[in-house]
């Protein structure tokens, strides 16, 4: 059994995979020690573990990962099953490198696009050659939201809701309708900037807010929620492999 720890900015995700598949997986917006030592020891049987983080964690984490399992930390020098090419593989979020793995595994000898609908929307584009390329990132969801709050002197704090506006009759409908419409408008176009390089490209959504997105995007997608677990294990198999 491989244990998989995905700590992202707005949840901290523990997984079980058994030959491949996954067969538990629980989120939180925090993360203890506790919680993981409960965690681990209801599954006496995991081998191997891998550890992602886009967030300072303690260093105890991973010394007492490395007692209970064989087990990896996702950085810059750990091997995957791709070929990276991005320029700056220390600053690339382990999170995007590990939904590239996924998506590229998913499809293998096409070209991919994965966007995963989280924190940020990030793009990551691996091609038919099995090279990862790069990709962008923008603000998710709430972050818009926030921002609009934040940075300007009355706008109000508008939650998220799950409706289509397109021509706000007030303030907050009108945030709603820039922030919502605008994030379906920035997937669709620059997925169709790919599609006219790429014209086989496979794209591949997921991410928190993946429903919200499935249900308006007027593109050939396919959903894959959880995108970034799998590829971690992914990740992870690919290591044990290539230790033996």
């Amino acid at each position: 059994m491989d244990l998989i720890i995905d700590l992202g900015n707005t949840n901290k995700k523990l997984a079980i995979f058994y030959q491949g598949q996954p067969v538990e997986m629980q989120q939180y917006p925090l993360l203890t020690m506790k919680t993981i030592r409960d965690f681990i020891q209801r599954n006496p049987e995991i081998k191997n573990g891998i550890l992602s983080s886009v967030i300072p964690h303690r260093e105890s984490l991973a010394r007492y990962l490395s007692s209970v399992c064989n087990f990896i930390e996702l950085d810059e020098n750990t091997p995957v099953p791709l070929k990276n090419r991005y320029k700056t593989p220390r600053t690339l979020g382990k999170d995007r490198l590990a939904a590239a793995v996924a998506g590229s595994a998913q499809f293998p000898g096409s070209n991919v696009l994965v966007i995963n609908t989280g924190t940020c929307i990030t793009y990551d584009f691996v091609n038919e050659n099995n090279e990862y390329i790069g990709g962008a990132i923008s603000p998710g969801i709430l972050m818009r939201f926030h921002a609009l709050h934040t940075f300007t002197g009355k706008l109000p704090l508008v939650s998220f809701h799950d409706q289509e506006i397109l021509t706000g009759t007030d303030t907050r409908e009108s945030i709603l309708s820039g922030v919502l419409t605008g994030a379906v408008a920035e997937i669709e176009g620059i997925t169709a900037r790919y599609q006219q390089k790429y014209p086989d490209l496979k794209v591949l959504l997921s991410g928190g807010d993946q429903k919200y997105f499935d249900k308006r995007l007027k593109i050939s997608i396919f959903a894959r929620p959880n995108i970034v677990l799998h590829g971690l294990q992914q990740i992870l198999a690919f290591n044990v492999n290539y230790t033996k």
